[in-house]
């Protein structure tokens, strides 16, 4: 085995400083540093071009979580203090402004400024009842690293054993599982392994895993039996669901009429046991179906020419 190059992904700088000066140390290590998913992405872009691609990248778990607002910092990251359900942020509602007061006998009358304004209350309700998607963190990285480079090893760098999100990685593309605290010796260790096509978990994690992935695999199976249950025709709604087109692109994708799709997409919740687009686009992504294919640009109509008696 030659040299080996490793990137280190993580923005907390002490540890990534110290990992990749310790790493360097080792006389066939080859050390690159990232403290960004998008610092990684161009790193391991620009070494393909350069012929000189990484071998392994290790990607903190938890990578991204402390620039998350505080309500969806992830527990165990240093900084960040675990969501606590008893304690709720404060929301504070600015008092509507007290418009200004007309000359007398121009325009209506003034509108009470303690009554609240139906359309702002509306438009506060909205805004809290609105779901705030969760940051993305090193696992979702690591799956987007996987796709883009197939030959690529990754393993976690984590500051707690989950066995939730440990099959998460491995179902995302990682071969190793470390944790943060671990000796270099034992980090070298899973590095080489993993360059031999091995996979490196702790001992403590392994009944876990193996629990959360045979769940998985089930909630996959009842999935895909969902899905079979669906007429040719509902598949390709469901597809298009999947891709996240509203009922009337559905409509003209298939040339449908809108009422139509609407009767298919209902059927297709009743089948799959859902009441939401999104549970049977969530039930879809389990059983592995994929999204419709962009629809092709139609191309405009050739105008032909035209010849008129007497022109010329």
């Amino acid at each position: 085995m030659g040299r080996i190059r490793v990137l280190v992904v993580d923005d907390h700088r002490i540890f990534a400083e110290a990992l990749a000066a310790a790493l360097a140390a080792e006389p066939d290590v080859e050390v690159g540093a990232a403290g960004s998913a998008a610092a990684a992405e161009r790193a391991l872009e620009r070494a393909a071009v350069e012929g000189r691609a990484f071998d392994v990248v290790l990607i903190d778990a938890d990578l991204g979580a402390e620039a998350a607002p505080p309500g969806l910092r992830r527990p165990g990251r240093p900084g960040a203090e675990p969501p606590d359900p008893a304690r709720r942020p404060a929301v504070t509602v600015p008092l509507p402004r007290r418009p200004a007061v007309p000359p007398p006998g121009v325009g209506a009358r003034p509108a009470n400024p303690l009554r609240p304004d139906p359309q702002r209350t509306d438009q506060l309700r909205a805004d809290q009842l609105r779901p705030v998607a969760p940051p993305p963190d090193g696992i979702s990285l690591l799956a987007r690293l996987r796709r883009g480079h197939p030959g690529l090893r990754a393993i976690v760098l984590a500051t707690a054993d989950d066995p939730h999100r440990a099959a998460r990685a491995l179902h995302a593309g990682a071969t190793g599982w470390v944790a943060k605290e671990s000796s270099l010796a034992r980090l070298l260790a899973v590095v080489r392994g993993v360059l031999r096509d091995e996979t490196h978990l702790p001992p403590a994690l392994l009944t876990g895993v193996i629990r959360e992935l045979t769940t998985a695999r089930r909630d996959r199976t009842e999935s895909e039996r969902l899905v079979e249950t669906l007429t040719p025709r509902e598949k390709q709604i469901l597809r298009c669901m999947v891709a996240g087109l509203g009922r009337q692109a559905v409509a003209e994708r298939l040339y449908l009429s809108p009422h139509t799709v609407r009767t298919h997409m209902q059927n297709v919740l009743g089948k799959l046991g859902v009441h939401s687009t999104l549970a049977a686009v969530a039930v879809a992504r389990r059983a592995g179906v994929s999204p419709a294919e962009p629809a092709a640009p139609t191309a405009p109509p050739s105008v032909a020419s035209t010849t008129v008696p007497g022109a010329g």
